[in-house]
């Protein structure tokens, strides 16, 4: 059955009565949000609707596999806040896959209250010592500096990193070491993005060094979110074919973007699928987790720079084809592996020794600490205790957790040498060397440590200047729209679901042209409380 355009729940289109599909390029949470938002909102049948995935495996960044008996493997764990508002709405229509009574968004909201975070650990000094946190260590030209960039109008800050706007001494302060390593910010990224950050979870300030603003899912967040998405659209007749990879968009003649036809490649073999002209395209352009690969307990995972992936080379091919039409600059993002590249790791182990070992260190029931980052490591290393489960299927018998490094080229300060050169076991030795525990080897001995080494996961910091991001929406698009991390959004900031799910609706609702447009983004810092909070944390003591 065909989607027939005319009201939608939310608003009224101006396309008349025609039939049409939509395409989706990628099938991270961008693309299953846009999915989902085509039907929610533009009254799109399911069926209508074809996700064209170039891996294996659907969910893009949002990732999590594995077993007791291979290990369990995530690349990255995504925090949230109360103000993600898009993604709540959106995951508020989706039933929960353990309580289909309840909502993702009402289990999520529900999980906080049970597991809110309250970190007396956050940072931990180079003899094995907890640092008090709560002095976020700033000298009067800190805060000076802090809030002169927060002022500054962006436009002011195009081709300038953080550390252009601060002195050195800046990041060695408390602050510091928790913003960049919950954000994952190095002092070369680009300012607007830390300027962005600042401004738009200023309201997190107050309780920065205990995290009890952070939300997290009940589990990773392929099962709690990917998993109940996809069921979801499945049963509205969304169409997902993995292993396709489109390599081109064929553009109509003219001043307009028009895509007129998708061509792609699917087990050795390509093909070409028209796009008629009330049909909608949707693109994930770049991806943060392209070219990934994984190491294991005793190999270490080798170093993938080629920008390879689809996404990537689709959007240069795009960007190629229009030059100067407002298709933005890949090669900012992509060109520049050496900053934009770390690694991280996950931990399966059945013995419960580190997580009873972290409980007393801590102070913090497992799930509860939120995260614990060794100020003074060379890599400057994070880990965090999940809360058990942390995948659906997880036996009670098996524990599972995670970290990560900034610094992966960087010497160990136990091991002799880069993470980047190291096997998972030899990670966890560094890891454990920075803690006061005498049972090393058996925690070693009984545990399995695979290794993520991602060059793109940091590339939506590099530095940058207006334009280099396409809009949602590009001036004089009919049917096309780029979604997740790549594309522009004044005000919200990357790396976040949220941005991602954003992106989905903007892109649904103007190339819909529907009444209903996403929530504003949250702007706490025009909340005179939340200023005076954030004032008070800068002059901790």
């Amino acid at each position: 059955m065909a989607a027939v355009f005319g009201k939608g729940k939310h608003g009224t289109t101006e396309r008349g009565m025609a039939v049409a599909k939509a395409y989706l390029v990628g099938s991270g949470i961008a693309s299953l949000s846009a999915a989902a938002f085509l039907i929610r909102e533009g009254g799109f049948a399911g069926d209508d609707i074809v996700i064209l995935e170039e891996q294996h495996r659907e969910g893009g960044s949002l990732d999590a596999a594995g077993s007791p008996e291979t290990g369990y493997t995530m690349r990255g764990g995504r925090m949230f806040e109360v103000h993600f508002d898009c993604t709540y709405d959106l995951l508020s229509s989706i039933p929960s896959l353990d309580d289909p009574a309840k909502s993702v968004t009402e289990d999520t909201f529900a999980f906080h209250e049970d597991f809110a975070w309250d970190d007396h650990a956050r940072l931990v000094d180079g003899h094995g010592n907890i640092i008090d946190a709560h002095s976020m260590t700033f000298s009067e030209r800190d805060r000076l500096e802090l809030v002169k960039c927060v002022a500054t109008p962006e436009k002011l800050l195009d081709g300038k990193r953080i550390a252009d706007l601060f002195h050195e001494e800046f990041f060695t302060t408390n602050f510091w070491a928790m913003w960049c390593t919950t954000f994952a910010f190095e002092p070369w990224h680009s300012a607007i993005e830390f300027r962005r950050y600042l401004n738009r979870f200023v309201h997190l300030f107050k309780t920065f060094d205990t995290m009890s603003g952070i939300y997290r899912t009940r589990f990773n967040q392929f099962d709690s979110i990917v998993r109940p998405l996809l069921a979801w659209l499945t049963a509205q007749g969304v169409t997902l074919q993995l292993g396709t990879r489109v390599t081109d968009l064929r553009l109509a003649d003219g001043d307009a973007l028009t895509v007129e036809a998708l061509t792609w490649d699917r087990g050795g073999k390509s093909g070409e699928t028209a796009v008629g002209p009330d049909d909608l395209v949707f693109v994930t352009n770049g991806s943060m987790t392209a070219n990934s690969t994984l190491g294991s307990t005793d190999t270490v995972p080798a170093l993938d720079t080629t920008s390879a992936s689809g996404a990537w080379q689709l959007w240069e091919t795009l960007a190629a084809k229009r030059p100067g039409a407002g298709l933005g600059d890949p090669k900012v993002f992509d060109s520049s592996t050496k900053d934009s590249t770390w690694e991280s790791f996950t931990v399966t182990t059945k013995d419960p020794l580190l997580f009873k070992l972290m409980e007393e260190f801590s102070g913090s029931e497992a799930g509860k600490g939120g995260l614990i980052t060794f100020k003074e490591s060379s890599w400057l290393l994070t880990i965090v205790l999940n809360h058990q489960p942390h995948f659906r299927e997880q036996p009670e018998d098996t524990f599972v957790w995670w970290g990560y490094a900034l610094f992966p080229d960087r010497q160990g300060d136990f091991v002799g040498k880069p993470m980047s050169e190291c096997t998972g076991r030899e990670i966890l030795d560094e890891v454990l060397q920075h803690l006061p525990f005498a049972e090393r080897e058996r925690i070693l001995d009984g545990s399995i440590v695979i290794p993520a080494k991602m060059p793109y996961i940091t590339s939506q910091f590099l530095v940058r200047k207006a334009g280099d991001r396409p809009q949602v929406v590009p001036q004089g698009s009919t049917n096309l729209a780029f979604i997740g991390q790549y594309a522009e959004v004044p005000d919200d900031v990357v790396f976040t679901v949220e941005y991602s799910v954003r992106t989905a609706w903007t892109a649904v609702a103007q190339l819909l042209k529907l009444d209903r447009q996403p929530p504003p983004v949250y702007k706490g810092r025009y909340d005179p409380k939340i200023l005076v909070e954030a004032l008070e944390t800068l002059h901790r003591r």
